[in-house]
Parts: C-alpha cells; structure tokens; sequence
C-alpha cells in the first residue's frame, strides 16, 4: 500500500508539473502572441500616421499646400541658419573680460586687441573698437563701443524679421485656401439646385486642410523664433555689461 501510494503521489506530481509546465507554455505562447499583435498594431498605426498625413496634405491642394510648405521650407531654414549663428556667437564673457584685464596690466592696449583679435563673437569686436579708441579719448571710445555695439545688435536680427512674416503668412493663406474651398462649395450647391451633404462635405473637409496645415507650420516657426528671440536678448544683454565693464577697465587703465 505504501508503495502504490508513493507511485501515485509520483505520477500526482508528475501530472500536476506537466499541467504546470503546459499552462505556462501556453501562456508564454499568448503573452508572445500578443506582444507581437502589438509591434505590428505600433507599426501599422506609425506607418498609417505617415500615410495620412501625406493623403491629407495631397487633398489639401497643390496650390496652396504647396505655398505653405514653402513657408515651413523657408523658415526652418532661417532659423536653423541664425540658430547656428548665435550660437558661434556667444562668448564667455568673464573669461575674455578677465584676459583683456590681465592683457591691459602687462602688455598694454596692443596687448589687449591682440586678445580681441584671437576671439571670435560680438563682445570681443566691441572691445577690440573700444580699445581701439583710446588714444583719443574715453568718450571717443565710449561712442566707438555704443555705435560698434548697434551695428552687432543688427548683424544679430538679421533675417529673423522674415521669419515673423513666414508665421503670419502660414495661417492666412490656410484661411484664404479655406475661404476659397468654401466658396467652391457653395459654387456645387448652387449648381446642382440641392442642399446635399454628400455633394460638399467633400470640398469643405479639403478646404479646411489648408488651414489645419497653416496653423501647424505657424505653431512650429513661433517655436523657433521665440528661442532665437531670447537668444538674441540674451547676447545683448551680455554685450551691454560687457560695454560697461570695459569702460571701467579703460578708466582704471588711464589713472
């Protein structure tokens, strides 16, 4: 008896392990199956996104949507330009405030250009004019530094004024494209002599697309030109305490 027992609690156990051991097979093989239903759903909802998108832009029309790309086009490339620009603009300010100090104390105001000169950016210009002016004077060096300082501040903004125009150009122009689908719309109604929701939701849906894309280029330029914007108040700001420091520097270098 205690040996049939033994047996089957043996086979109990090896029964329960394989149901075991089948239950979790299966359920590896549905967890599988479904992670992988979801990859495919991910891909094919990623893939139909791009799709869309195309399919909405060409039913927008090529008149229209095609002048607003061109906005988005143009701006981008504006942006990313004066991004770039500023960027290689900006300079350590109390770094080359600090040389052009050490410059002034051993080697004079020669010594200081020369530092001026090996530094790239606005405030090492401004600098360089200032102390270029020192013979002449402190208010000769003064108005040197503000009038060297206007032109930098216009190098700066250069062409981020054409960016503004892309942001307000995008959206109108969706409305105008808006507008005129409408007009065309109404234009089918009245040819047909019947009020049909089939015969213009068709050119109402294209006609709206020109502004949806407007309003999303416009959102996308506003982006970047707020970042150049403050990049820009950023330089200025620095080259007007550095303006400062260096007049403070020329005083102290004449007593």
């Amino acid at each position: 008896m205690k040996r049939l027992f033994s047996i089957l609690a043996i086979t109990g156990m090896m029964v329960f392990g394989t149901a075991n051991a089948t239950t979790i097979a299966n359920t590896t093989t549905a967890v599988t199956t479904v992670a992988s239903m979801t990859q495919e759903e991910a891909a094919a909802e990623e893939l139909g996104f791009h799709q869309e998108l195309k399919k909405r832009f060409i039913e927008g029309g090529a008149g229209f949507m095609g002048i607003v790309l061109l906005c988005l086009i143009l701006g981008l490339a504006i942006a990313i330009e004066r991004i770039i620009f500023l960027n290689l603009s900006t300079t350590n300010t109390k770094k080359l405030t600090q040389d052009v100090e050490d410059a002034l104390s051993s080697g004079g105001v020669e010594a200081a250009k020369e530092v001026c000169r090996n530094t790239k950016g606005p405030i090492a210009s401004i600098y360089y004019q200032g102390l270029d002016r020192t013979d002449e004077g402190i208010e000769a060096a003064e108005k040197a530094v503000v009038a060297y300082g206007g032109v930098q501040m216009g190098q700066l903004e250069k062409n981020v004024s054409w960016i503004s125009l892309f942001i307000a150009l995008a959206p109108m122009l969706g409305f105008m494209g808006t507008v005129i689908g409408m007009i065309q719309a109404f234009d089918k109604i009245e040819a047909a002599g019947d009020m049909q929701p089939s015969l213009v939701a068709g050119g109402i849906k294209v006609a709206l697309l020109t502004t949806v894309f407007g309003l999303v280029v416009a959102i996308i330029l506003q982006i970047f030109y707020n970042y150049i914007i403050a990049k820009i108040d950023s330089i200025v700001n620095n080259m007007e305490d550095a303006s400062i420091t260096l007049m403070d520097l020329l005083i102290r270098n004449k007593k």
